[in-house]
């Protein structure tokens, strides 16, 4: 049998649930529920009560990476559950105006480039996805899902086979917590 030994323990906020069931650990909070998976050969995360503690087999700079980047996922799925996250995103155009709108679980934008096809982007999970004036909000609980969708949506306007210093039509992210 292999020993474990621990290495970062912490407090789980005020106000915050967190449960496990095998290696996925649950978070709770105000604005909904996350949960994720942690798998490792040598590293192992525990919850109880209101402590989370991750353990290491083999203290390998491997192993403490990866406790560094557990514990920074664990504490963004609480200031998530807790605060959530936004991207703000600006549209931005020269001659053609796009015209960008929401159907779905699809963000479609329109007249890009003067382009008869319209080009989109798929929201990812829960994230909700809104459109203000040349302003594209993506907000969420989850910090994965809202840079994935917000990736998407800049992605979805990459131009190919254009200058791209002199044409600058896209949608670029501006700013997020």
């Amino acid at each position: 049998m292999v020993e474990f030994k621990e290495i970062e323990k912490f407090d789980v906020p005020e106000g915050l649930q967190v449960s496990q069931k095998g290696n996925t650990i649950h978070v709770k909070g105000p604005k909904g529920e996350i949960e994720r998976e942690f798998l490792n050969n040598y590293v192992t995360v525990k919850a109880t009560g209101k402590k989370v503690s991750i353990s290491v087999s083999k203290q390998k700079n491997y192993s403490r990476a990866i406790v560094g980047t557990w514990k920074s996922i664990i504490n963004s799925m609480f200031s998530g559950v807790k605060n959530g996250f936004q991207y703000e995103m600006k549209i931005d155009y020269t001659h053609f105006p796009m015209r960008v709108s929401v159907r779905g679980q699809k963000v479609v934008i329109e007249n890009f480039l003067g382009e008869r096809s319209p080009r989109s982007a798929q929201i990812v999970g829960k994230c909700s996805v809104s459109v203000k004036g040349d302003r594209v909000f993506v907000s969420g609980i989850d910090r994965y899902e809202v840079g994935e969708t917000a990736a998407n949506i800049e992605r979805a306007t990459k131009i190919k086979g254009f200058d791209l210093r002199v044409f600058q039509d896209g949608i670029y992210l501006i700013g997020g917590n």
